[in-house]
């Protein structure tokens, strides 16, 4: 996030030593995104940060595609996912190119019994069911329904959930995440009409510091593959940082819809971006006010991006026999629009209440097997005049 933020103690001097009340020495790590040319944040540990004991099992995580060149468009009933007590193992990965892989999870329990660490891709969780509380070496930042969760690549951190009913939309991005910069001027800080600023923005605001040693399980993803690491200090030793590169939440009614007198196009919901896709935030709103106006899109087709539909609340006012939690995906290279009906039925409406998350790619999505299980497969048809 292009902000400066700073939690717990730090002296006041970059890359000079720097001791606790009895002498001994914090330990200072630069933990940096794009070598040392993106934004980064410099941590003072308790204990060195590379104490590594052992090295345990290594094993593949990488999607099994069932659909490598799809053409189709299809729609996925998410809450088909089963739960599962594991929080790594409750996240299925449903649509996957180079730039990012796009999962759905329901885990039923915390992530307590071991630390995780993704360094192959920033994420962002969008909790959809639940609550709890983000723990990281950063610090805490508590969440619940309508949070995204941004979470840089290398950061160590465990989930506590107060229940056991949670549902989380994830985006893994290989390329960091970032604010729109058409909402930024060249300083950083967010427009005057830019749909949230830096308050609704929140990074951790507790740090949980620790200074024990022992054995800690931490499970690093690199390269779709998941090596299990036995640390020898715990990963929350931190007892001060500084910097622009640090997990924050947003939520999603924070977001503020733009308007206008007639029909606008997905850009207006912009909320988040990155080399390879960009996510936006469907919110409840006024419709548009010209006395002809439409407010149901107009149909458009797909011809440099795929854009996926993750359906969160209300009446998606553009679709037909739409559920909470269903995943929609329109490929590139074919057009789409409202389902029949839907075009009149907006026609003298003046708000929708409609709630959803929309990611689009600059490159084709594959669909994965564990997709397929969750797949409507006459859903390409459901244009059709009935």
């Amino acid at each position: 996030m292009p902000r400066y933020h700073t939690l717990g103690n730090i002296p006041p001097k970059r890359h000079t030593v720097f001791k606790d009340d009895n002498g001994n020495f914090f330990y200072e790590e630069l933990f940096g995104t794009v070598g040392f040319d993106g934004m980064s944040t410099l941590l003072y540990h308790t204990q060195r940060p590379t104490q590594v004991k052992k090295i345990l099992r290594s094993y593949d995580v990488a999607p099994k595609i069932a659909v490598d060149k799809n053409m189709k468009s299809i729609s996925l009933k998410g809450f088909k996912l089963l739960p599962d007590e594991d929080y790594l193992k409750s996240r299925v990965p449903v649509l996957v190119n180079n730039d990012c892989q796009i999962s759905l999870a329901s885990p039923s329990e915390s992530l307590k019994d071991y630390f995780y660490k993704n360094t192959d891709s920033d994420e962002l969780i969008f909790v959809h069911q639940g609550s709890g509380k983000l723990r990281s070496m950063l610090g805490n930042i508590d969440f619940g329904y309508g949070d995204y969760l941004v979470i840089p690549r290398g950061m160590i951190y465990q989930i506590d959930f107060d229940t056991a009913k949670n549902r989380l939309f994830i985006v893994e991005s290989k390329s960091p995440v970032y604010t729109p910069k058409g909402y930024r001027n060249w300083f950083g800080q967010h427009l005057e009409h830019s749909p949230f600023c830096e308050r609704d923005l929140h990074p951790p605001s507790e740090l949980e510091t620790h200074n024990e040693k022992g054995d800690f399980l931490v499970k690093v993803k690199k390269q779709d593959t998941i090596h299990e690491y036995i640390y020898a200090a715990h990963p929350f030793s931190v007892v001060g940082w500084d910097g622009y590169n640090f997990p924050y939440k947003f939520s999603i009614h924070d977001f503020e819809p733009i308007t206008g007198r007639v029909h606008l196009p997905p850009p207006i919901h912009q909320t988040f971006e990155s080399a390879g896709f960009v996510i936006c935030s469907f919110v409840p709103r006024l419709y548009d006010y010209h006395p002809e106006a439409i407010p149901a899109p107009y149909n458009h087709s797909n011809i440099d991006s795929d854009e996926v539909l993750y359906y969160v609340d209300g009446d998606f006012m553009s679709r037909n026999n739409i559920e909470k939690g269903q995943i929609t995906l329109h490929p590139a290279g074919i057009p789409h629009g409202p389902h029949p009906g839907a075009m009149e039925r907006s026609i003298g409406k003046k708000e929708t209440q409609e709630l959803a998350v929309m990611v689009d790619t600059f490159k084709p999505l594959m669909v994965t097997e564990e997709a397929m299980k969750l797949a409507d497969k006459d859903y390409f048809q459901s244009w059709l005049d009935q």
